[in-house]
């Protein structure tokens, strides 16, 4: 007797516990979201590299200044590139002496061309009058040919004097030429020991001291937008085909422990993080904190499906293989929508049936 009521009991225990465990599934409103840590920066951030190395003479700004468009930030030095402007500009400023200055060339040119026009036309006369006797049988042979050879010999040479000119002005000009674009490249390379902003935002960093060693492989500072700021987050391979432009963001921050903003994504970068096997998204505020700083860290949720009034079950009372404990034994589902909590419940079982929260292994 005593051994059937501890049987009653036992049965009683487990109906009782199954009663427990059964539910029915509920008509909700069903939200599917992404899960990303979240890190704010500042928009249009950038790294400050210099083409040029040398010593940090001076940081022209401090850390949170804000700074406008081509605004100096820092100061490189180099004596290399002072002394070779200063060569340039003398190698110009001969350049163009020789072209049109008090010692120039062409004017020494212009002179001989001159003397050479006078003796053609002194030579030209007398061969013409020679000439014009020959031709009435007066004079000798050998005098009509020493004065055609020597007009022939003035024309030639008056020619090639000429010639010379043209030559020499091109030359001179192309040297002018060539004497400005090294000035203007050695003027370009003085500047380049200048560092100035390339936007109107704030300096967020400066990584170098006085004195310190700067290459062109290391970065000098940081710069970005001073009140405009991004969310960057990290996305799974297996989620990003998910994400859309426009998606809504529910995100927290930790420096603002009670509070829930909105946002955007607003940019999907296509390719993949090899070494954490991560896509990076980005999203704009749509309500913005009163108060951000790079670096913020939280949480974000990324909406990318909505449906009100679904049929819906708790993922712990659905199998790995898409099936329910009912009633009647287990049936298999096809499930739709579905958020960290609930599933979407499409075909298989209605609002009416009891489901049982299957045995864990």
């Amino acid at each position: 007797m005593k051994h059937i009521i501890w049987v009653l009991l036992f049965i009683l225990m487990v109906s009782c516990k199954n009663d427990e465990d059964k539910i029915l599934p509920q008509i909700q409103n069903l939200t599917e979201s992404v899960y990303s840590s979240a890190i704010i920066q500042p928009d249009s951030l950038y790294q400050v590299y210099s083409v040029v190395s040398g010593i940090l003479e001076a940081n022209l700004v401090e850390e949170g200044q804000e700074v406008e468009k081509e605004d100096p930030i820092i100061q490189i030095t180099n004596s290399t590139p002072k002394l070779n402007t200063q060569n340039a500009k003398l190698a110009l400023d001969l350049a163009r002496d020789n072209y049109n200055g008090s010692a120039a060339i062409l004017k020494g040119v212009q002179d001989e061309i001159e003397a050479a026009s006078l003796k053609y036309k002194n030579d030209s006369i007398n061969f013409y009058r020679q000439k014009n006797l020959w031709e009435q049988n007066i004079g000798s042979k050998i005098e009509y040919d020493t004065k055609e050879l020597n007009y022939r010999l003035s024309k030639n040479n008056l020619q090639l004097l000429r010639s010379r000119y043209e030559r020499t002005k091109n030359e001179l000009s192309t040297a002018i030429k060539q004497a400005e674009n090294s000035y203007k490249a050695s003027l370009i390379n003085t500047t380049d020991f200048t560092i100035k902003s390339k936007i109107n935002g704030v300096v967020y960093a400066l990584y170098k001291s006085k004195g310190e060693l700067i290459t062109t492989m290391e970065p000098i500072a940081a710069v970005g937008s001073s009140n405009n700021f991004i969310i960057e987050m990290l996305i799974d391979e297996v989620d990003i085909i998910k994400i859309e432009l426009d998606q809504k963001v529910v995100v927290s921050l930790d420096a603002y422990k009670d509070d829930i903003f909105l946002a955007k994504v607003s940019k999907i970068l296509p390719k993949k993080d090899l070494r954490n096997q991560t896509f990076t998204i980005e999203a704009v505020f749509i309500d913005t904190p009163n108060k951000l700083y790079s670096g913020l860290s939280g949480e974000a949720n990324i909406i990318v499906s909505e449906k009100e009034k679904v049929l819906t079950i708790p993922k712990a009372y659905l199998t790995s293989s898409n099936q329910v404990q009912t009633e009647d034994g287990l049936v298999t589902v096809k499930t739709g929508l579905e958020n960290l909590e609930f599933v979407e419940i499409l075909e298989g079982i209605d609002s009416e049936t009891y489901i049982y929260k299957p045995k864990s292994d």
